[in-house]
């Protein structure tokens, strides 16, 4: 019985590290939002020296931070959209305003399948001439 309790016991520390906070899924679950396309955002990009706006995008944005510098990709019609890069100093920050509530599970992951994407789009450059043909004995 005492190795029951004990297993148990070890069963609930181990799970108990694997559960996940409602304000990590619902941030998790915004992000997946935000990343297609479906949440309004403001991202100002601020002078900390000057105190003044350097930059103010707002829209359907996608933000991708890479070390010091940034990437947001907004999307600006049906099938329209513009990236910026920007680039972060020591005093120079940003930050992102969610501008519209949106609702989002705190239970269930949302899971984003495209299958369009695992056939990718050809393009081909050059001419049909530059193609080596094949002999017929190769």
């Amino acid at each position: 019985m005492k190795k029951l309790l004990f297993g148990l016991a070890v069963a609930a520390i181990i799970f108990t590290g694997c559960v996940d906070t409602d304000a990590s899924i619902a941030s998790k679950n915004l992000s997946t939002k935000a990343d297609m396309f479906e949440l309004n955002r403001r991202i100002v990009f601020y002078n900390g020296i000057t105190g003044k706006y350097i930059l103010v995008l707002k829209g359907r944005c996608s933000i991708d931070s890479r070390g010091r510098s940034l990437a947001v990709t907004c999307k600006v019609g049906k099938d329209s959209f513009k990236k910026h890069y920007l680039g972060l100093s020591d005093n120079v920050t940003y930050f992102s305003e969610q501008l519209d509530d949106a609702k989002v599970s705190v239970y269930h992951y949302r899971v984003i399948f495209k299958p369009q994407t695992i056939l990718n789009d050809v393009d081909f450059r050059g001419s049909l001439t530059d193609i080596p043909k094949l002999d017929k004995e190769d």
